[in-house]
């Protein structure tokens, strides 16, 4: 069962519009899914299902709710795919971590769960970073997470575990970057790092031109496991 819900964000700024996908039973514990620059497309809604089917209660914050409420786009049409690097430019990713930990709370104070985690794709997948150094969310992962390399000086704030996902032939995350997140996070205690030699940005998207078939159920495996291992 889904459902639109509002979200309270923090400081009294009004409602983060979202996406919430319920579990058949009483859920075992909550996953934010973090979207892509694309919205709370139909890719994102089918993770929430997914997660709602594995027995999770899942919820898709719409992060451009300040300026592009709203907004859903294909990532194979060209304009679309325009339009959403104009709103990347425009996102305040300090203000989108807040959103995400907004939802945290909202979460553990109003659906009956006391167990958080998140699977954030692309920008999601920065901001699953930042919500594991500075929010004290249970269990984080990241897919092809933009700009990581940026904020490694937050590292030894992360608490609780985090995994990412990184596809070496990402054409927005170069090698240099992704030497860095290496050489950063390697020998964190909470940190698990994956590569997917030969993958590009987006290998996991739910549908579309970008998916790896192979590779997505690679990753999305380790990550119910690991989800399911550290929510426990």
């Amino acid at each position: 069962m889904s459902e639109p819900v509002q979200i309270p964000a923090l400081n009294n700024e009004g409602s983060i519009p979202a996406y919430l996908a319920r579990p058949a039973g009483t859920p075992q514990a909550a996953i934010i899914v973090i979207p892509e620059i694309f919205g709370v497309n139909r890719g994102i809604r089918q993770k929430c299902d997914k997660w709602a089917a594995a027995g999770y209660l899942a919820v898709a914050p719409d992060i451009f709710w300040r300026f592009a409420p709203g907004v859903e786009l294909n990532p194979d049409v060209e304009a679309e795919l325009q339009e959403a690097f104009g709103y990347f430019g425009q996102f305040d990713a300090d203000k989108g971590v807040c959103d995400i930990e907004a939802t945290i709370q909202w979460l553990r104070a109003t659906q009956g769960v006391t167990k958080v985690g998140c699977a954030g794709y692309c920008l999601g997948g920065r901001l699953a970073y930042m919500a594991a150094a500075r929010t004290d969310i249970d269990a984080s992962v990241g897919y092809y997470g933009v700009m990581i390399d940026q904020m490694l000086g937050e590292s030894h704030a992360i608490a609780n575990p985090l995994m990412l996902h990184i596809p070496p032939a990402d054409h927005f995350v170069g090698s240099e970057a992704q030497a860095a997140i290496h050489a950063g996070l390697d020998d964190h205690p909470k940190v698990t790092l994956h590569d997917y030699q030969g993958l590009d940005h987006g290998f996991a998207a739910e549908m579309g031109d970008r998916r790896d078939e192979a590779g997505a159920q690679l990753a999305d495996g380790r990550t119910a496991a690991f989800l399911s291992a550290n929510l426990a």
